[in-house]
């Protein structure tokens, strides 16, 4: 039995200017003790899809299933297996951390599990903030509570719906440090990240949504090997002319160029020479996961 299964989920809402299809009959299941990563652009409907299976929306069609607990028909069960970190830094602004969580337990008829409370304290970084009101945590202190606020109930699926955004390093490495010891004791992770690097090295097969469709849907793996090319990858500090820059992803003073061959490769350094410029620190490497999405985006238009 699957983990979670998503059959055929389909949401459409309705407005004055007309019908918004967010997500088209999303199909897949993830298997017990999987970490899975749900990628898309902005708008690609992974937070919709999210809310739904947290019970927070409701499908138009289509069925979730947590562990074969059916969301809507049983969303008491199919929550209770749920943890569930949010992109939204919310929280009880009259309580501190250890209140917090304590009240998040009983949510779940949890009880007696200090035990529990003061290992999530620790392995987050939080120790030193359990009697800390709420309302005097920084934005990334804040963060770490929404994790752990999910993990209190020890549900076997946890679903961290872009948990590192705008949190600093030491933030990203405890958390990743937490969440993978977590997995290999058997947890399920769902995570949705716009950090494909993160993606790339933490999640056995990934999902690629766009306009509400599954696009992609391999190994991880799998995915690199159809990366159609490497890379040529050099900086520059002028504007390339308009056929290259075409041709090239360009991040500040960083050119990459998808490069089949040696032929292709050198093509490209000549032009750059017959254009007048001069490539720095030039490399050649492997596609990433980057390269795969941008590959996958554009061939689904």
């Amino acid at each position: 039995m699957a983990a979670v299964s998503f059959q055929s989920v389909s949401k459409t809402y309705a407005s004055a200017k007309g019908n918004t299809q967010a997500l088209d009959g999303v199909r897949f299941d993830i298997e017990e003790g999987e970490f899975f990563g749900l990628l898309g652009p902005n708008g690609a409907g992974k937070t919709t899809l999210i809310s739904i299976l947290a019970g927070l929306v409701r499908a138009t069609s289509g069925d979730i299933t947590v562990h074969g607990s059916n969301v809507r028909s049983d969303f008491a069960a199919a929550r209770r297996k749920l943890g569930v970190v949010p992109q939204e830094l919310v929280f009880d602004p009259f309580f501190n951390v250890r209140e917090a969580l304590r009240i998040q337990s009983g949510y779940f008829g949890v009880k007696n599990n200090d035990a529990w409370i003061d290992e999530l304290l620790e392995s987050l970084g939080l120790a030193g903030k359990a009697d800390s009101n709420m309302r005097q945590l920084s934005g990334g202190m804040k963060r770490r509570v929404l994790v752990a606020q999910a993990l209190v109930h020890k549900p076997p699926v946890i679903v961290l719906d872009e948990p590192t955004a705008g949190v600093d390093v030491e933030l990203r490495q405890t958390l990743w440090q937490f969440i993978a010891k977590l997995n290999k004791q058997g947890s399920t992770v769902l995570l949705t990240t716009h950090y494909l690097e993160e993606a790339e090295a933490l999640c056995g097969r990934i999902a690629m949504l766009k306009n509400g469709k599954v696009v992609a849907l391999d190994r991880t793996s799998e995915l690199l090997k159809s990366a159609s090319s490497n890379v040529l990858r050099f900086k520059i500090d002028s504007e390339l002319p308009k056929q290259l820059a075409d041709k090239a992803r360009i991040t500040g003073r960083i050119v990459q160029f998808p490069a089949h061959n040696a032929a292709e490769i050198e093509q490209y350094l000549a032009a750059i020479r017959e254009a007048g410029l001069k490539a720095e620190d030039v490399e050649i490497r492997k596609a990433d996961l980057e390269d795969v999405f941008l590959d996958v985006m554009g061939e689904h238009p």
